[in-house]
């Protein structure tokens, strides 16, 4: 039976049948590894279909545009088509497009957080933590209905410093009764540098690892059980077999970017990328 942070969960997810194809037009990039070519932002890739469908998307991993595949926007692409803009898409004129195009990343912004502050609310047991999650999700929605206008200027900075705030007391909480964590936040720790680290097996239960380096590290088999993880950079790491199923605000992009199989875990709400191995 699913939980109340997994029908919310459920909510937030891209629905590109009802996106006028804003992260393929909005948002720029640049000629790398992730990308076969240089894109402006607002301008649309020239893969975008006039049915705002991707015209490679079963090949996008196999003609140089494997950013695409790891990219998640947590549903706001919908919102701001669908309810922002009523419907309105970007070809209609010059000016919705503008505003469309400047509202989209905000609205990313505010869905990531209305992801982490539901699984913030359901994981604290301290009232007046589950009562500022609360609060601060209440006021995340109402900015996501929000005109473009008021979009535009929206400083979402410091409401980030605020939900943050909830998050770190949150994790401090889940972990406090795990006895090797103290241990390892000594040896690895917020921020961390992992690149290319060989930690096939290890136990990282508890451990502070909110906006570590974890590009291409080895992490078959790890246990990361209630592991802090907001930020934290999987590029190419080998997660296969490893047990992330309670780890602590892991997101949908962070899974994409990562090497996993049919035998790692992953926690509710988290989908199982399509090109990862069996």
């Amino acid at each position: 039976m699913m939980s109340n942070v997994g029908q919310a969960r459920s909510r937030l997810k891209a629905d590109c049948a009802n996106c006028f194809g804003l992260c393929c037009t909005a948002l720029g990039f640049m000629k790398s590894a992730d990308f076969a070519l240089d894109k402006a932002n607002g301008v649309p890739c020239p893969n975008l279909q006039d049915d705002y469908r991707c015209g490679i998307h079963r090949e996008l991993r196999t003609t140089g545009f494997k950013g695409c595949t790891v990219y998640d926007c947590f549903g706001a692409g919908q919102h701001v088509s669908q309810r922002t803009f009523a419907g309105r898409d970007w070809k209609t004129d010059k000016e919705t497009a503008e505003a469309m195009f400047a509202v989209f990343p905000q609205m990313v912004q505010l869905f990531e957080l209305l992801w982490l502050l539901e699984e913030a609310q359901g994981k604290t047991s301290r009232p007046e933590l589950k009562e500022q999650a609360e609060r601060l999700l209440g006021k995340t929605r109402a900015m996501t209905d929000l005109s473009a206008q008021e979009l535009r200027r929206l400083q979402i900075g410091e409401h980030w410093r605020e939900v943050n705030d909830v998050l770190l007391q949150v994790s401090e909480e889940v972990r406090a009764g795990i006895a090797s964590a103290k241990k390892l936040n000594k040896k690895f720790g917020r921020g961390a540098d992992l690149i290319g680290a060989k930690l096939q097996g290890t136990d990282l239960s508890g451990a502070n690892l909110r906006g570590a380096y974890l590009i291409a590290a080895d992490l078959r088999e790890t246990r990361l059980d209630r592991t802090d993880l907001v930020g934290a950079d999987f590029r190419d790491a080998d997660i296969r077999g490893a047990d992330l199923s309670g780890s602590l605000f892991l997101t949908q992009i962070q899974m994409n970017a990562a090497k996993g199989d049919g035998r790692t875990r992953l926690p509710e709400g988290i989908e199982r990328p399509s090109h990862w191995c069996e």
